[in-house]
């Protein structure tokens, strides 16, 4: 399995600040999708009562979200990336209380500025 993109070696702009694009390749992407459990809904029903965050769907959230941008980190690596720009999140809902997250961005091989 090859090694993941360094978490400084990713950007939501188009660039990458003190490096050049030397090679684009390509659109890159990490997908998953989630459901709440029955017990993960009552839990989040019970926090609803008492009002603030529903902690239970922000964690699951953000394993969703995690799990997304290491499958694209992934990805990029298997391309020979050894960076990604334009990285973006999005989430659509597949069926009642399941959601798939994407993350995706350009893979891309950079060289430090001289």
């Amino acid at each position: 399995m090859p090694a993941t993109i360094p978490l400084h070696m990713i950007s939501t702009s188009n660039e990458l600040p003190g490096y050049r694009v030397v090679r684009p390749m390509g659109i890159v992407r990490g997908i998953t999708v989630r459901s709440r459990s029955v017990i993960g809904n009552l839990g989040a029903a019970l926090q609803t009562l008492v009002g603030g965050n529903i902690s239970i769907y922000t964690e699951l959230c953000e394993h969703a979200r995690e799990e997304a941008f290491e499958l694209m980190m992934r990805h990029a690596a298997e391309r020979g990336a050894n960076a990604v720009i334009a990285m973006r999140y999005d989430a659509n809902d597949v069926a009642e209380g399941v959601t798939e997250v994407l993350a995706y961005g350009t893979a891309v091989q950079v060289e430090p500025l001289a």
